[in-house]
């Protein structure tokens, strides 16, 4: 588990995915928002720094490359961990290229996002939350 709460955004077309996430890093926690519609989120990325965001990688209308586009062009120091069930070393060569912090392939155990949590969690400065 990280040592300080984080503020976790996690992207992801299967709601299941969403929920044991949700579940599983709340209880360590972390402060967690899911979504299952890619355009949603992206308009909550706009309103509010997360310090980690997980975005699935295929998802229709938009994917997590452009999530992970739209995160770095806002300039903050989010880190973004992408997860898909479609891993090759070129998409994954590509997401890091582009800004990502990591590449998790699907299926996953929540303890294998905890431990990218926990080096997400050391590059940043996490500041306390009111």
């Amino acid at each position: 588990m990280a040592s300080r709460s984080l503020d976790i955004c996690i992207i992801d077309d299967e709601i299941v995915v969403c929920k044991r996430l949700q579940q599983a890093l709340t209880n360590d926690g972390h402060l967690v928002e899911t979504f299952v519609d890619s355009r949603s989120a992206l308009e909550r990325i706009k309103e509010k720094r997360f310090d980690v965001v997980v975005t699935d990688i295929r998802m229709d209308e938009i994917d997590g490359m452009e999530v992970l586009a739209a995160v770095t062009e806002k300039g903050e120091d989010t880190k973004v961990i992408m997860i898909t069930g479609y891993a090759t070393i070129e998409i994954a060569r590509e997401a890091t290229i582009r800004g990502a912090f990591d590449f998790l392939s699907k299926p996953f155990k929540p303890n294998d996002l905890r431990e990218m949590l926990v080096a997400a969690a050391k590059t940043l400065e996490v500041h306390d939350r009111p």
